[in-house]
């Protein structure tokens, strides 16, 4: 896992404990008979506005800019497409402006899909590998509705954008500039507040993502307010985002025009649309589940680590 900056002395000790928990990862999978993969590391832009793809000119195939591959989402769901049936990926991912305690731009990434599961059985499933990291935790799970209302004292599938920027006040959280809206006063409130009191001696995975971010996720059913969305939170740190996948390949290109006008309003690049991925979903991508995990920060909690720096080689 390559740290920021030209010249970082590796530790053997710690060298030796990440060639392990990799390992131990792998024979997790092998275990369950899911197929490790190396999709390209090059390809399109992110579309997510929350997300900055880092540029390489001239890798492209007709010698433009291809991207640093934030996710190699579009690339397996291609290949689920194709009929690969369960796999995963384990290596490198980059993103754009990382920089921090508990960030970087780039990072290792663990991403999984398990045909025929819905987010419930692979909520199951990753609190089993973190379980083999970290040991034995128990495992809560907690609804985004519950959690806000719990720790941060709102609504967020019902309150006004005004009692949300009350709550982000109360709570001392500054924002420079206009007033945000109700998605960036979630994520605000998620991030300072709410997030990290989750997970503390357990794995605490918070689920029903209102629907304006279910991202790749599909609407939930039951309660099409919500999303079948989850992240898992270890100690105050976000560690997993997944999904029952979107496969709806007109709903998807919905999301991603929308997602297009959202970074023209924030005057953020706009990129082209995912075809690669639509192309995969309009060819068949069957119903299944996914998951993206840092890698880093799951091996931190496990070794005690105060910041990703500490375990990245």
């Amino acid at each position: 896992m390559a740290a920021d900056g030209p010249c970082r002395r590796v530790d053997a000790t710690t060298l030796r404990r990440v060639g392990q928990e990799l390992a131990r990862i792998r024979r997790f999978f092998a275990a369950r008979g899911v197929l490790e993969v190396q999709p390209p590391c090059l390809g399109p832009a992110a579309m997510e506005p929350a997300l900055a793809s880092i540029p390489v000119p001239g890798a492209g195939r007709d010698g433009g800019t291809a991207y640093l591959q934030t996710s190699p989402e579009s690339a397996m769901k291609a290949m689920l497409a194709a009929g690969s049936g369960d796999i995963y990926y384990l290596g490198p991912a980059w993103r754009g402006g990382e920089c921090g305690r508990w960030h970087t731009s780039e990072f290792t990434l663990l991403e999984w899909y398990r045909v025929g599961f819905d987010h419930h059985r692979l909520i199951t499933e990753v609190a089993e590998l973190a379980q083999a990291v970290l040991g034995r935790r128990p495992v809560v799970r907690l609804t985004y509705r519950d959690a806000f209302v719990r720790y941060a004292g709102v609504d967020p599938l019902a309150d006004s954008e005004g009692v949300l920027q009350a709550a982000l006040q109360y709570q001392g959280i500054h924002v420079h500039g206009a007033a945000p809206g109700r998605d960036e006063a979630l994520d605000l409130l998620l991030s300072h507040t709410v997030g990290p009191a989750l997970g503390q001696g357990t794995l605490t995975f918070l689920e029903g993502f209102p629907a304006s971010q279910a991202a790749l996720a599909r609407l939930d059913d039951g309660d099409p307010r919500t999303a079948r969305r989850f992240e898992l939170f270890v100690d105050g740190l976000e560690i997993a985002n997944g999904y029952h996948e979107l496969t709806d390949p007109a709903a998807q290109r919905a999301r991603f025009e929308a997602e297009q006008a959202e970074r023209r309003r924030n005057g953020q690049p706009v990129h082209e649309l995912d075809e690669r991925l639509l192309s995969a979903l309009e060819q068949g991508v069957p119903d299944c589940a996914g998951v993206a995990l840092g890698v880093g920060r799951l091996f931190a909690v496990a070794m005690g680590a105060e910041s990703l720096h500490e375990v990245q080689v």
